[in-house]
């Protein structure tokens, strides 16, 4: 990656992470986890940052998850390791003391959707698209989506996501709960920012004593652990490599149970 793959911008009291690879949908590589890890606490360490917005270049993505290519030669502990690291970025931002706020451009897929619902506030484009499609390739979330995801949409919708690989609009996302507030594509920005001063303006201390206390009730630890021991098993299955076969290949996958 020739560019900046994650860029990190404060400005009025925010501070601005934006996936940085829109030729490839702001997809993650694992090493972006890291710089997203390193912006969040240098988030926390700032006593001007009030707020956080994570969003994606470009107006067609927010995230489109991890990418396929620097997954499908894993093996089973490097795809555990993977996950657990996907868990670890999703913690600082449910521990960060100061509001996150996903700022959803475009497609949510996967990872992507993940990340977001990571986030204590989502705020979408019209044209949002929201998805977790890891079921199309033999797997799972493996970045916090059945823990995270359920806690927002409720058990009967999370499965449907997951088990279905179904994907929600933002009208859609609205209703199930998933999204805070829909804004016209080109208003997005303005509504963001908008919003993030709202935050900013707000009582720090007692922010982030509701943030804490509110997430509290989550108790995601356990659920993590074991969605990351479940995405690492099933990268020994015959039903992932054919998934991902299928997929690079740009055809419909066949599962066999195997």
């Amino acid at each position: 990656m020739s560019e900046k793959s994650v860029l990190v911008k404060t400005e009025d009291g925010v501070c601005w992470i934006t996936l940085n690879r829109p030729g490839k949908l702001n997809s993650i590589v694992p090493e972006m986890l890291d710089l997203i890890g390193e912006a969040l606490e240098g988030a926390e360490a700032d006593p001007s940052v009030r707020c956080v917005v994570i969003t994606g270049a470009g107006d067609r993505a927010f995230c489109a998850g991890a990418d396929v290519s620097s997954l499908s030669g894993l093996s089973s502990s490097d795809a555990e390791a993977v996950s657990r690291k996907g868990h670890q970025v999703h913690m600082k931002i449910i521990r960060l003391s100061k509001p996150v706020v996903a700022a959803v451009n475009g497609y949510a897929l996967g990872g992507g959707c993940e990340l977001a619902a990571a986030c204590d506030f989502r705020i979408a484009s019209e044209r949002a698209r929201f998805s977790q499609p890891e079921v199309n390739l033999g797997l799972i979330p493996g970045w916090g989506g059945t823990q995270l995801l359920t806690r927002l949409v409720g058990v009967a919708k999370a499965k449907e996501m997951i088990m279905t690989g179904a994907m929600l609009n933002a009208e859609d996302a609205l209703r199930a709960g998933l999204v805070n507030k829909i804004a016209v594509a080109d208003k997005f920005m303005e509504e963001v920012k908008a919003f993030a001063a709202s935050l900013v303006r707000g009582p720090p201390i007692a922010i982030a004593k509701v943030k804490r206390l509110v997430n509290m009730s989550l108790e995601l630890e356990a659920g993590m652990d074991a969605e990351a021991e479940a995405f690492g098993r099933l990268f020994s299955t015959s039903d992932f490599r054919e998934g991902v076969t299928a997929f690079l290949g740009k055809r419909k996958p066949v599962f066999k149970g195997q």
